[in-house]
């Protein structure tokens, strides 16, 4: 077995050089930093996950990027880097970049009311009866009370327009801008909006506008059967047995052509393409001498745009005033134990369903990206493997 391991670690090594040789050019090849590898072999041994890669990157370069573990168990295949992966939430502040970035075009603000855009929202009532008003803002932030799409239905369409009447046939869930809850239909209204304000769709308009400018070859709602054979195998750990089986794609974001785009969590990626976009998002919304976000735009990504609501996941943990939520992202007001300790305030990012994860340091001028494909983690934002990961890679930053 140790050896099988072994064997396992140096082909995703070697894969990693590989892959460093070809990276970006403002990706600097260095040292994988020590102990990071080791959390997650642990993580691991534990059956947490079958494999993972981690990644941890600057302004300018990458400092970290290594592979752990199998990207497959029954066909014992290694974890390399150019695995892609479900990244499912981690879709949401990409949705978001979209319209700030048509914001600053002055095609948009995200204080308009969505009907100006979508016009069928003007009926929208209340649950008190009242025209219901929503902002943009208001769907990118979780606060307004849209109704969810009925499952079965959502799954007989294929384009984000057939999507606006199932939300609008589903009652509202309280009154806008009353408290945060996590809607699936606002991210993805704000994903048609983009549609009809830049006349592309969803999925063009990321591809023309962010992907190909930013180097994310591999960033797509619909792999390519070669992108297909590359992605990583998900698993379920057995509560019973604490073993790992493997499990199908979600239903609903397979990457199908038949599916919408769905801004909420559709997208699939690779690690070093999401350290990308992380990167120019410590860079003040500029990379590689492309501007995509004005200075202004990135304080909606940044800053809590929620007041004093309670938000994110942590509310079992009477933890939802430590956190904020801007445009499309979960903002760390107040650092706490745990997965939050070495983030400084004003941290943001987002984590995906099955265990991906972003986190961007302002303060620290450092973006953790975590690509895992765990189906079942009772919450993906506080798991171990994320704990793991942050604390040995801040305990090498220092």
């Amino acid at each position: 077995m140790a050896a099988a391991m072994s064997r396992c670690r140096l082909a995703s090594r070697l894969a990693l050089a590989a892959v460093l040789c070809l990276a970006p050019s403002s990706f600097s090849v260095e040292p994988i930093l020590p102990g990071i590898g080791a959390a997650m072999q642990e993580m691991v041994a534990k059956n947490e996950i079958a494999g993972a890669i981690t990644v941890v990157v600057t302004k300018n370069k990458i400092l970290h990027l290594e592979s752990t573990g199998l990207a497959d168990v029954a066909a014992k295949t290694p974890m390399t880097p150019d695995r892609l992966f479900w990244i499912a939430s981690m879709t949401k502040p990409v949705t978001a970049t979209a319209v700030l970035m048509l914001q600053d075009e002055g095609k948009l603000n995200v204080a308009d009311l969505v009907e100006k855009y979508l016009p069928e929202f003007a009926n929208l009532k209340t649950p008190s009866g009242k025209p219901a008003k929503l902002t943009i803002t208001q769907l990118l932030t979780h606060t307004s009370g849209l109704g969810e799409a009925e499952a079965a239905a959502a799954l007989q369409v294929n384009r984000l327009a057939d999507l606006v009447p199932l939300w609008l046939a589903a009652p509202m869930q309280y009154e806008p801008g009353a408290k945060w809850k996590y809607t699936q239909s606002g991210i993805n209204a704000a994903g048609r909006i983009v549609e009809v304000v830049s006349g592309l769709s969803f999925d063009a308009f990321l591809r023309q506008r962010l992907f190909n400018l930013l180097g994310m070859k591999d960033t797509t709602f619909y792999p390519t059967d070669g992108q297909r054979a590359r992605i990583a195998t998900a698993y379920a750990k057995n509560k019973d047995t604490g073993l790992l089986a493997s499990v199908p794609p979600r239903v609903g974001y397979e990457g199908t052509p038949n599916r919408p785009p769905q801004g909420n969590g559709g997208l699939y990626s690779t690690a070093t393409d999401y350290a990308r976009f992380c990167e120019m998002l410590l860079n003040g919304g500029t990379l590689g001498g492309h501007r995509y976000l004005s200075a202004a735009a990135m304080k909606f990504l940044s800053t809590p745009q929620t007041g004093d609501l309670p938000t994110g996941f942590f509310q079992k943990e009477n933890l939802g005033a430590n956190y904020g939520w801007g445009i499309g992202t979960s903002i760390l007001r107040t650092p706490h134990e745990g997965v939050a300790a070495m983030l400084s305030p004003g941290s943001f990012g987002h984590g995906g369903a099955w265990g991906t994860q972003a986190w961007i340091d302002p303060v620290k001028g450092v973006a953790y990206v975590l690509m895992v494909q765990r189906a079942n983690f009772p919450n993906s934002d506080g798991s171990e493997v994320r704990l793991k990961f942050q604390q040995a890679a801040a305990a090498a930053l220092k």
